[in-house]
C-alpha cells in the first residue's frame, strides 16, 4: 500500500490530518483506555474510494492503529458511515469473525471537523491490485479463494442478534430497501443521461418479489481487497489466513444472498474503471461468479434464492457507487489519480444489471 506523510494539513489536501487533530485523536484514544505514547504520526493509506483510512503511529515504535474518517466534501448521506462500521465490528470481534479490534469513536464533528472511528493496526497484506495478484502462484490463489468463501459464510452464519446487533438493522425486506436507498443516491449523484436506463432497471427490481429466507450481517462491500491476509513463512505448512474483514461502511443487517451477490457482481471488467486501475478481484485468474457462487453454498453458506435478482441489484448498486465517486471527483473532493474513469463504470453496469432481471 502506498503511503505520504499527513502530519500537518497540506494545503493542496483538504483530507489531510494536521497535528493538532492528531492530539485531538490521541486525546480520544487514551480516554477510551488506549495506551498512546508521544504524539502521533499519520501516514494515508491509498487505494480507498469511500472513507478516509489513514495509518497512526505513536513515538513507541511498537503500537500503530488506523483511524477511518469520511472525506471533508463531497459527502453523501449514509455513504461514509464510521459508526456503523465500528458498532459492528466490535459486536463481531468476539463472534469468530476476523475483524480488526475496535478502539474509539467519535461522532463529535467538533473535534476535528469530522467523526473518526479507530481500531487496532492488523499485520496482513492487501491484495488490491493485479499485480498484488501475480505475486501469489495459482495454488496458494486457490487456497486464498476458498478462505474468502469460507469467511464469508462464517460471518452470514453468526446469530446477530446474540452478538448485539438486533437494532443494527431491519431483519425483512432487505432488497426492497436497497433497492429505495440507492435510487435515492443515484438522484443525488447520477448523471441525468443515463436517468433513463437506471430508472429502467429500478423499476424492474421494484417488480420483483424477493422471497428472503434468511437473515444476516450482511458486509456490503465484500471482495479480497476489502481483507487482509497472511500467507504463511516460505516452505511453511501454514496455508492463507484472513487476518480481518475490513471496509464495514456499508454494512447491515439484511439478507445473505445479497452479500454473495455483490462478491460476484465485483468480478465485472467494469470494477476497474470504479477503483481507476486493474484491480485484482476482476483477474480471469479467479473463478467464475458461477464458480463462487457454488463455492458459497458448499461452505456451508445460505441457499442462493432469487439469484439472478440479486445480482442485477448489485449491479444497480455498483452503478450507483461509481456514479458517486465521479460526483465527488467533479466537486473536487477527491486527490490523486484513478478518479476519472468512474464514470465510464456507470452504464455497463447498469446495462450488465437490466440483462439479469
Amino acid at each position: 500500500m502506498s503511503e505520504q506523510p499527513a502530519g500537518s494539513r497540506d494545503p493542496g489536501d483538504p483530507s489531510a490530518l494536521s497535528e493538532a487533530e492528531l492530539a485531538a485523536v490521541a486525546d480520544r484514544m487514551t480516554g477510551a483506555g488506549e495506551p498512546v505514547a508521544g504524539p502521533l504520526t499519520a501516514r494515508l493509506v491509498a487505494g480507498g474510494r469511500s472513507n478516509l483510512t489513514y495509518r497512526l503511529d505513536d513515538t513507541s515504535g511498537s503500537r500503530a492503529w488506523v483511524v477511518r474518517m469520511p472525506p471533508r466534501v463531497g459527502r453523501t448521506p449514509s455513504a461514509h458511515d464510521v459508526a456503523r462500521e465500528f458498532r459492528v465490528t466490535s459486536a463481531l470481534a468476539g463472534a469468530g469473525v476476523p475483524v480488526a479490534r475496535p478502539v474509539v469513536l467519535c461522532e463529535d464533528e467538533s473535534v476535528i471537523g469530522l467523526p473518526f472511528a479507530v481500531a487496532a493496526f492488523v499485520e496482513g497484506r492487501s491484495v488490491q491490485s493485479r499485480a498484488d495478484l501475480d505475486g501469489l502462484d495459482d495454488a496458494t490463489l486457490e487456497l486464498t479463494t476458498g478462505r474468502l468463501v469460507e469467511t464469508l459464510a462464517a460471518l452470514h452464519a453468526v446469530d446477530h442478534v446474540a452478538a448485539g446487533l438486533e437494532r443494527f438493522g431491519r431483519p425483512d425486506g432487505y432488497a426492497a430497501r436497497q433497492l429505495r436507498r440507492w435510487s435515492g443516491q443515484w438522484e443525488i449523484v447520477g448523471d441525468e443521461a443515463l436517468t433513463p436506463l437506471a430508472t429502467e432497471l429500478a423499476g424492474r427490481l421494484g417488480a420483483t418479489a424477493f422471497d428472503q429466507r434468511s437473515t444476516g450481517v450482511v458486509h456490503g462491500d465484500y471482495r479480497i481487497d476489502n481483507t487482509l491476509l497472511s500467507f504463511g513463512d516460505a516452505g511453511s505448512d501454514t496455508g492463507p489466513r484472513v487476518e480481518a474483514v475490513v471496509d464495514w461502511e456499508l454494512s447491515t443487517i439484511g439478507d445473505p444472498v445479497a452479500d454473495v451477490a455483490m462478491m460476484c457482481v465485483y468480478r465485472h471488467a467494469a470494477l476497474d474503471l470504479v477503483l481507476g486501475s486493474p484491480s485484482a478481484w476482476t483477474s480471469d485468474r479467479l473463478p467464475t461468479a458461477d464458480a463462487l457462487a457454488a463455492a458459497y453454498e458448499a461452505a456451508g453458506g445460505v441457499a442462493l434464492v432469487d439469484w439472478d435478482a440479486h445480482l442485477a441489484l448489485g449491479y444497480f448498486k455498483l452503478a450507483v457507487i461509481a456514479a458517486g465517486i465521479d460526483h465527488r471527483y467533479r466537486a473536487g473532493a477527491t486527490h490523486g489519480e484513478g478518479f476519472d474513469t468512474a464514470a465510464r463504470a456507470v452504464e455497463p453496469l447498469l446495462v450488465a444489471g437490466l440483462e439479469r432481471v
